[in-house]
């Protein structure tokens, strides 16, 4: 099967909480983050979610991609494999979608799974390896080491899928130093995307025994803003793109009492970005210690609100940080995607 066409597809999501997992790792609860209850997957409700999520308005739509999250798609029963991707192919064949993706675990990759998949439309496969410290795995509970992902990754290059990565940091046993050696294995590997996603402390999950009996301590939002940005800025140098940071918010995770404890924020991606603008834009002042009164800061126009900060935090910071009395934000979309510059002052 040859490569299909990159293009950034509109994503039919369906959720499979806890199927196919050989057991339930220490921050997982997926009946939270997916907002359904974990049990035989119904292909008549597969079939229903698809119907109606493509009549949702969605603008113009250049690719379809049918995809398979929340559980350990390769970890199904081989029937249970095909049957799913066999109903997705239905949609394909009638012209309603393109392609199909899956998350699975990495100690599922194997010479046989991909035989069973090779002769579907399978466009990506999303890994969720969440540490390439052993130590982490471990504590985790993940059941696969750092050797299972390295050996997934190279049997997965040999394929021509797109290879999505997922990394979990603030884990018990991790810190700062493991978090960024995890990013640097993992860059070795050229994936096409990677998903930073802070370590949550989720109603009835193992994380939240421990963290009820001191024994874990999430990190708190301002360090996971800080280790993800550090993730964020590794990756952007290596023209890896960063395609999420932190969970995606949703009315489940945000009901009280389902997230315990640790840094969810629902514009979490928005706070790194900010912190970003933040730096970059201290950076400039520094440069330019003898401006006073207003400073101008050009960006393109979507990255006005990422520059501003949520609520003017960033300019709230600046002004005061730099003694300024005023600063302004204007749209120049003739700059780089992530630039920012100062505006020349006219002469007076």
């Amino acid at each position: 099967m040859g490569r299909i066409k990159k293009q950034k597809p509109l994503i039919i999501p369906l959720f499979i909480p806890h199927a196919g997992c050989p057991h339930q790792c220490a921050f997982c609860n997926q009946k939270v983050i997916a907002g359904q209850k974990a049990g035989k997957i119904s292909l008549k409700a597969v079939r229903r979610q698809i119907d109606q999520f493509l009549t949702y308005p969605s603008g113009k739509r250049e690719t379809v991609q049918i995809s398979f999250y929340g559980g350990n798609f390769l970890g199904l029963e081989p029937e249970s494999i095909r049957a799913l991707l066999d109903e997705a192919c239905r949609f394909i064949e009638k012209g309603k979608a393109e392609s199909i993706r899956f998350s699975t675990r990495p100690d599922t990759i194997s010479r046989e799974t991909l035989k069973l998949i090779s002769s579907y439309p399978i466009r990506t496969v999303e890994l969720g390896v969440q540490s390439m410290d052993d130590r982490v795995l471990e504590q985790a509970r993940r059941g696969h080491t750092a050797l299972d992902t390295k050996n997934a990754l190279l049997l997965l290059k040999e394929t021509p899928y797109d290879i999505g990565l997922q990394i979990m940091t603030g884990l018990p046993g991790d810190n700062e130093a493991s978090t960024l050696l995890t990013a640097q294995k993992l860059a070795e590997f050229s994936p096409a995307f990677v998903r930073i996603y802070p370590a949550l402390v989720l109603k009835d999950s193992l994380l939240a025994r421990w963290y009820e009996t001191g024994k874990f301590h999430p990190l708190t939002l301002d360090e996971a803003i800080h280790r993800v940005k550090t993730l964020y800025l590794f990756f952007q140098e290596r023209a890896i793109p960063v395609i999420r940071m932190g969970l995606q918010a949703s009315d489940t995770l945000e009901a009280d009492q389902n997230v315990l404890a640790g840094p969810y924020h629902p514009a979490f991606g928005h706070l790194v970005l900010s912190s970003i603008y933040l730096d970059k834009a201290s950076e400039l002042l520094k440069k330019n210690p003898g401006l006073t009164g207003t400073a101008t800061f050009c960006v393109r126009l979507q990255n006005i609100s990422r520059m501003r900060g949520q609520n003017n935090r960033n300019i709230k910071i600046l002004k005061k940080r730099f003694r300024l009395d005023s600063i302004d934000v204007i749209p120049d979309d003739g700059m780089a995607a992530d630039d920012i510059r100062l505006a020349e002052r006219e002469p007076l």
